[in-house]
């Protein structure tokens, strides 16, 4: 028996041994071979780097022709790095193996094209000039500050993400409506999903430019029969009012369906609690279930600000920006730069501009949503 239990206790040791990772006895040595192998193919690849910027900028006149040197370059530090976890820290380093190529594959996809964009945003680069990207100084910062145009589009984005809220309230009360015992739920739930199942290009298309369109669109003929002059995109505030309405009626079907949820999966008890107290149905949705649906709510509006914020589609195809830039939005101002002027140094400087825009206004938006949530009731 006692020899039974022995082994039994020392197969249990073994089996624990499968699962845990033992201190290696590495030395001093070969910890500084490691460290010496990652930060030599840095500094090599940050030299090449370097020199090829410089060669660029006709700082020196010995380079290569592309970038591609220092892309290897990069390939060799990522494999060194990835040496170096398993000669440092031995069986742990092999843990990291797991991870740590996809990181860098994942760093390779966003590091190279930023900084390329950052590089290209301070040249004068026209794709119909033959000699490619020409380093200008703050030229297109300049450029940008008196670009009247690029601040409206700016100014237009403020009302495209104000609509927001009306599409999330029109969103709730769809919601609402779904959520109740009315007939034929289903099939109401299905036809309300259909604007959501087809592409804004699509919803552009077809109602911008053929049931609105002034000359031969059925709506506009129909106007025009009972003396109405359509004018559909020809002033700024109805052309703006219009990309609105047809950018909505695409996405709130996207916040009703979330909204639904967030309905369905409300605890019933306590509804049920509220009307047997004598609550009206204005109490209990003020009380009981704007309160509860406060996080889906939230989710909800912020994803839509991110779409709201991409706005492109629907404006390039049914008025490219018009009448007079009154309904461009930053992206499809910066498309029409590269697309119509081929402007690409001062249309990249513009996307970086506003993609560090996007990023303090979805930050602080965040933050200010958290600690909204986090008052006391």
């Amino acid at each position: 028996m006692l020899a039974e239990s022995a082994t039994h206790q020392t197969m249990m040791i073994e089996g624990d041994l499968l699962h845990t990772v033992t201190a290696d006895n590495i030395s001093d040595k070969r910890k500084r071979f490691g460290k010496l192998l990652v930060w030599g193919t840095a500094l090599f690849g940050l030299s090449l780097a370097l020199w090829q910027f410089a060669f660029e900028t006709g700082r020196v006149a010995n380079g290569f022709d592309n970038w591609r040197p220092v892309l290897y370059a990069y390939m060799l530090w990522a494999t060194a790095l990835c040496a170096a976890q398993v000669i440092v820290n031995g069986e742990k380093g092999k843990r990291t193996l797991f991870v740590l190529p996809a990181a860098l594959f994942v760093i390779s996809l966003v590091v190279f094209p930023l900084l390329f964009a950052l590089y290209i945003s301070f040249t004068d680069w026209n794709l119909a000039s033959p000699n490619g990207p020409q380093p200008n100084g703050l030229a297109n910062v300049r450029e940008m500050w008196n670009d009247e145009f690029y601040w409206n589009a700016l100014k237009n984005m403020v009302f495209y993400v104000l609509a927001v809220s009306v599409e999330y309230i029109i969103a709730f009360g769809l919601a609402l409506l779904l959520n109740s015992q009315i007939r034929a739920r289903k099939f109401f739930r299905v036809v309300f999903l259909l604007p959501l199942m087809l592409s804004p290009v699509a919803v552009s298309w077809m109602i911008g430019k053929s049931m609105l369109e002034v000359r031969f669109g059925p709506i506009s003929r129909l106007l025009r029969e009972i003396g109405i002059e359509p004018s559909f995109f020809g002033s700024a505030e109805v052309a703006r009012f219009m990309i609105m309405a047809m950018d909505a009626w695409t996405f709130i079907p996207f916040m009703m369906i979330m909204l639904l949820a967030g309905l369905q999966a409300l605890p019933q008890e306590v509804i049920e609690a509220s009307k047997v107290d004598g609550a009206t149905g204005w109490q209990s949705f003020k009380e009981v279930i704007f309160p509860l649906m406060l996080p889906v709510s939230v989710t909800a509006i912020v994803i839509r600000i991110i779409f709201k914020l991409k706005l492109a589609d629907i404006i390039i195809n049914v008025t490219s920006g018009g009448p007079g830039g009154a309904t461009d939005s930053v992206t499809s101002f910066i498309f029409r730069e590269y697309r119509d002027r081929s402007n690409v140094g001062y249309g990249t400087l513009l996307a970086i501009v506003y993609l560090i825009l996007i990023i303090i206004f979805v930050t602080v938006l965040l933050k200010v949503v958290s600690r909204w949530m986090e008052r006391p009731a």
